[in-house]
């Protein structure tokens, strides 16, 4: 049933019952109400509105008569299924012109059906819980803090201060609320690189220099470099130790910071996770970490160690904003970690990514060479660019959505495919590979 937007005004010389059936008309042609859609009964409107029940029945009586609603004796009053032809046609304009595809993208992760009573239980100690009767803490739920500074020192070994620790609605929240705080200069990231972050760093009126994926990175006239050093985003290289010792030095040279993208790094299974950038120097660099890869990107829950520097600028602009993810997402969170919930999930889905990237390499190595290590949700593979067209055809044909490298290519010529397996069924990766596999062979 819906509620009706509709407002009178007892100062106007239109009767109550015309302004009714005026605006009930109005919301129909414009779409508001589509056609279908249950109307309240008229004794609750008139209970919702203050009038009486017979200035309802007046303005019903009017739409009924003009044909915008039809009465169903016992079920109710309904807007006509032919009397909103304006309605219809903006709805047929936002209708897709194709069959949804099913995306092997980056992001979306494996979290086992099995687990989905921990989610519902988290959820269950949120509704329970008395929210905060004004805005929380700025820099987000001190117990959430605490369970994340806990993880960052048993996983990353980045050990940190829950005071320290600032929650966001994920990496590019928490890109987006540092950036004004670096000093002037434009932001270098990775091409190719994270798309996200490239135009978040744009729309904060900045400019991008591209840098290389892999190597030295240079610093002069840079106020940061965003980088993702555990698993390079989309090719999924591990930045070697000289290359990032030799980073932090030219950060310190020239008085500008790196921000640690470390979007994925629970998810190795080639060898133990890559330690954090930010453990080797908290001065220089800014870490931004997020629930997406573990928990989903639907959350919007994430986190920052900014360099100290930093921190009280940080924190006093959110006093200022009330920047900072929503009350009942940090509590689910926090209920997740106690439980065990997050860990559980990450080694679930560690094997089934370990079970699937050489399914993915068994099609592709064929045709390409990988691009990086094996880790993480996806893996990468270097091919021909009339290989790549192929196969993204063939994947799409099938019902698959299959990104090529270029997608995440700026000045960079690079070609290839992005294969992400995290979001989808055991027998939908194998019907995109086989799709890919036929579309390779020509």
């Amino acid at each position: 049933m819906k509620t009706l937007p509709v407002r009178l005004d007892r100062d106007q010389p239109e009767p109550l019952g015309v302004q009714l059936s005026t605006q009930v008309r109005d919301l129909v042609v414009a779409g508001t109400l589509a056609p279908g859609d249950r109307l309240p009964s008229t004794r609750a409107l008139a209970a919702d509105l203050g009038v009486a029940r017979s200035v309802t029945e007046q303005a019903y009586d009017q739409l009924l008569a003009e044909g915008w609603v039809t009465a169903q004796q016992g079920a109710g009053t309904f807007v006509a299924s032919g009397g909103a032809p304006q309605a219809a046609a903006r709805r047929r304009v936002h209708r897709p012109t194709t069959p949804d595809l099913i995306s092997l993208d980056l992001g979306s992760p494996w979290v086992d059906p099995r687990h989905a009573a921990g989610w519902r239980r988290a959820w269950r100690e949120v509704s329970a819980a008395t929210p905060p009767l004004g805005y929380p803490d700025s820099r987000g739920i001190v117990e959430l803090r605490d369970a994340i500074a806990e993880r960052l020192g048993r996983t990353r070994g980045l050990t940190v201060d829950p005071d320290e620790v600032l929650l966001t609605s994920g990496t590019t929240d928490g890109l987006r609320q540092l950036l004004p705080h670096l000093p002037p200069g434009p932001i270098g990231v990775q091409d190719p690189g994270y798309r996200a972050a490239v135009e978040c760093v744009r729309v904060a009126g900045r400019d991008v220099v591209d840098l290389p994926p892999t190597g030295p990175i240079a610093m002069p006239g840079l106020a940061a470099a965003y980088v993702t050093p555990a698993h390079q985003h989309p090719l999924g290289y591990v930045m070697p130790a000289t290359d990032r010792l030799a980073l932090l030095a030219a950060a310190r040279d020239h008085d500008a910071f790196v921000v640690e993208d470390d979007y994925d790094s629970e998810f190795r299974y080639d060898v133990a996770p890559i330690p954090a950038l930010a453990s080797l120097d908290r001065t220089r660099v800014a870490y931004l970490g997020t629930a997406s890869k573990s928990v989903g990107p639907g959350l919007r829950v994430g986190w920052m160690v900014p360099p100290p520097g930093l921190l009280s600028a940080l924190v006093e602009h959110r006093e200022h904003t009330y920047d900072m993810p929503s009350w009942p997402a940090q509590r689910a969170l926090l209920a997740l970690l106690r439980e065990g919930w997050v860990d559980k999930v990450v080694r679930t889905a560690r094997r089934v990514y370990a079970d699937r990237a050489p399914r993915v390499a068994e099609v592709l190595a064929p045709y390409g060479e990988p691009a990086g290590p094996a880790a993480g949700m996806y893996s990468t593979w270097l091919l021909p660019a009339p290989a790549v067209r192929r196969a993204v055809a063939a994947a799409r044909d099938a019902g698959f959505e299959v990104a090529p490298i270029a997608n995440y290519c700026r000045s960079n010529r690079m070609s290839g495919l992005v294969v992400g397996f995290g979001g989808v069924t055991d027998a939908e990766l194998d019907r995109a590979l086989a799709a890919m596999a036929r579309g390779l062979k020509g």
